[in-house]
């Protein structure tokens, strides 16, 4: 379907972003997220939440809503010794990459997602890896989405585009993206019923969403919210 795409939807604020960016571009949208033993695997609970606020809210924008699927990755969590797949402290490790990092995690996604965009029918795939807010991540970087773009074509003889409307874009752009797409509803929607919290933790509610507010996912989340509030405020 050319004009059909598969959206890596974890339940952050990010894939929530990519997922109304593809709404507005794609005439059929499907829904794709991992389970992979991650500590904050309470995002996968936020999923259908979400989903079901943007119908509610963005109905013309949620029109061409799909399918929604889930793929438990459990063996790659076995595989990880990091902070997202263990209980374990967050820091920075000696080859100057967070523990957060896990290995080969984008890499997976995007193969398991062209397997199930070619069963699908599917053209384009859509994801909202970053290199301007990141934790310095080498599967989150734009050389290698191209790369992994240029294998699974090969490998699969499809030609799969994979987007990254994120690439560029810090939070602040991030949240700027949304309310262009959808207004302060969506924008509110991603506020209560997404999570980036690294530590899984939902017993706050912070003018930027739920959160442990220390992980680096909560400051860049609250750094992010904060710069679109004062550079909304300047506008007005």
């Amino acid at each position: 379907m050319d004009n059909g795409a598969l959206v890596l939807f974890s339940g952050g604020q990010d894939s929530a972003t990519c997922l109304a960016w593809a709404l507005e571009r794609f005439a059929h949208v499907e829904t794709l997220g991992f389970d992979y033993g991650q500590r904050h695997r309470i995002e996968l609970a936020c999923r259908d939440r979400f989903k079901a606020a943007l119908v509610r809210d963005c109905p013309t924008l949620a029109a061409g809503l799909g399918d929604d699927h889930c793929l438990d990755l459990a063996v790659l969590g076995q595989l990880s010794d990091t902070a997202l797949t263990r209980t374990a402290e967050i820091r920075m490790r000696e080859d100057g990459l967070p523990n957060t990092f896990v290995p080969g995690r984008n890499l997976v996604f995007l193969t398991f997602a062209a397997a199930l965009a070619y069963r699908r029918g599917l053209r384009h795939i859509v994801a909202g890896m970053c290199e301007t807010d990141y934790s310095g991540y080498p599967d989150c970087r734009d050389d290698t989405i191209k790369a992994m773009q240029v294998a699974l074509n090969l490998g699969m003889e499809r030609r799969f585009v994979l987007h990254t409307p994120l690439m560029r874009r810090d939070k602040a752009a991030t949240w700027r993206l949304a309310e262009r797409l959808g207004g302060q509803r969506l924008v509110e929607d991603i506020l209560e019923e997404t999570h980036s919290c690294y530590l899984g933790d939902r017993s706050e509610r912070h003018a930027w969403g739920y959160g442990c507010g220390t992980c680096p996912a909560c400051n860049l989340r609250r750094k992010g919210w904060e710069e679109y509030l004062g550079q909304d405020t300047a506008r007005t």
